[in-house]
């Protein structure tokens, strides 16, 4: 799936088939279903995912769980907008699913 497809997708009403987790809880964020999103990157290891519970939790105005997530994904604390880190977290999976 490539970044404007996904974006596309937004439009529907249920996610597209087949979606990696990292790309189903950001998907379900889009979609204003941050419980949702939440509970997909919570019960999965890596990374990607923790890298996205960070962004949930930056989201929810809780810094100080958004640091420890950004911690445990080892990256840095994203300093631009919610927009800007949600399309470049959707825009890596999508280059990793091409």
């Amino acid at each position: 799936m490539n970044f404007k497809t996904f974006i596309k997708s937004l439009t529907n009403e249920h996610p597209p088939k087949g979606l990696s987790p990292a790309l189903m809880a950001l998907w379900h964020d889009k979609q204003e279903a941050w419980e949702r999103a939440h509970e997909i990157v919570q019960d999965e290891s890596g990374g990607v995912c923790a890298a996205i519970h960070a962004y949930l939790h930056r989201k929810e105005g809780d810094t100080w769980n958004a640091d420890y997530w950004y911690r445990k994904a080892k990256r840095p604390s994203f300093t631009g907008t919610l927009h800007e880190e949600w399309a470049s977290l959707v825009r890596s999976q999508c280059s990793l699913e091409q």
